[in-house]
């Protein structure tokens, strides 16, 4: 293996703001979250939550990733903007670890951008000797998969974790499968190897909108990692979000007849496996998760609100 230091950039100046000189001590750190892009995240669930973390919260980059020695640019191409006759922009693809603070001042690490092509081992131990640096005490990662579920139930989800204690709470779907690996998979099983904590969480969306950007998704994993890790991560804002695609997604049922019955059918599906369980959903009872109805009503509240503040 070639050095891992080799691909990774770290500022030392900012690792000194944000987490004093050597960052933490051994497993007493903050917790470090993941969301790269490149591998399936059905309705974009991983992807909108890691913006949404970027987007409200205060963040410091302390570590750059060389993504020309990680990315195959002819399987993954990044987008650039042609305007009349010249290139105005190129959307660069990055690999980076930010700090980052929650909505209660409590920092956390969030590992995000592109997930790499090549020297997979490399990048591992490379964000490995971070984790180990900083004094990481729990790695916490998310995305989508499709799956055979209506949007009018509670979204569920499959957690896995490093030892059994991470998931206790946690219903298990699958048996022992063979999947297509991912970076984000590796690095997990990888810390697991080296005795760290580190949790994923993978909502089931509903296949028909795995193509679609389904916030309400998103809001159920960060939901979840809030739960695991303590940290306030405003998800709230992005339940805003989240009930203005379910109101469209109604809509688009509505209108349609063909796809009211293949819902009707996963309805049924999905509430004959929960009376098969003895319970009325499939959620771990310690995480209520808002329906359709509650996030739809929601919505309608804070617009109410927009209209009163005019």
């Amino acid at each position: 293996m070639l050095d891992p230091q080799g691909i990774v950039t770290v500022d030392e100046q900012a690792v000194a703001a944000a987490l004093g000189q050597g960052g933490a001590g051994a497993r007493s750190g903050p917790v470090m979250l993941h969301a790269l892009r490149g591998f399936v995240d059905a309705g974009s669930t991983g992807e909108i939550a890691a913006a949404h973390l970027v987007d409200q919260l205060e963040a410091t980059r302390l570590a750059t990733f060389d993504v020309d020695q990680l990315l195959d640019y002819r399987s993954k191409r990044a987008f650039m903007t042609f305007d009349s006759d010249r290139w105005t922009a190129y959307d660069e693809p990055f690999l980076a670890l930010d700090h980052m603070r929650d909505a209660d001042g409590t920092g956390f690490l969030l590992l995000h951008g592109a997930e790499p092509d090549l020297q997979w081992e490399r990048a591992v131990t490379a964000v490995k000797g971070l984790v180990e640096r900083f004094g990481v005490s729990l790695t916490v990662g998310f995305h989508g998969v499709p799956m055979g579920v209506p949007h009018t139930r509670p979204l569920t989800l499959t957690a896995h974790g490093t030892r059994p204690g991470l998931t206790e709470d946690y219903t298990s779907f699958f048996g022992t499968v063979k999947v297509p690996s991912s970076m984000a998979a590796l690095l997990e099983y990888r810390l697991g190897e080296a005795g760290h904590d580190a949790l994923g969480f993978v909502v089931h969306v509903p296949h028909y909108l795995a193509q679609s950007a389904y916030a309400p998704a998103s809001v159920v994993a960060l939901r979840h990692v809030e739960r695991a890790t303590g940290l306030d991560l405003l998800t709230g804002r992005l339940a805003e979000a989240a009930a203005d695609a379910t109101l469209e997604v109604e809509k688009q049922v509505r209108e349609s007849g063909e796809v009211r019955a293949v819902v009707r059918a996963l309805e049924e599906q999905y509430d004959k496996f929960a009376r098969s369980l003895g319970k009325p959903s499939l959620l771990a009872e310690a995480a209520p998760i808002p329906t359709a109805d509650e996030l739809a009503a929601e919505f309608e509240r804070y617009l109410a609100q927009q209209g009163d503040d005019d």
